[in-house]
């Protein structure tokens, strides 16, 4: 079986992206990473690592996030107004 093709950067750049949105939202709400995970019933080492860029998380995952946090899924991989795309 042929390995997957590593992400290019602008998957890279989305992933971190993703993140950080992730924890603006966490840090607006001031919720702390303990908190969310105790909620969604994610590891904190996996959540950090989401927040960070370094995982990719699968829809479900982004899902139990949102509804830990009380948020639409929207407001988590929405990009900032600034990006423009």
């Amino acid at each position: 079986m042929p390995r997957p093709t590593p992400p290019d950067e602008r998957v890279n750049a989305r992933r971190r992206q993703v993140g950080e949105q992730i924890r603006h939202v966490r840090e607006h709400l001031n919720l702390s990473r303990v908190n969310v995970c105790g909620r969604s019933g994610i590891d904190i080492a996996t959540y950090s690592r989401i927040e960070n860029g370094h995982s990719s998380p699968i829809l479900d995952t982004v899902i139990r996030i949102a509804h830990a946090m009380g948020v639409e899924l929207e407001d988590l991989v929405k990009r900032p107004a600034s990006d423009g795309g």
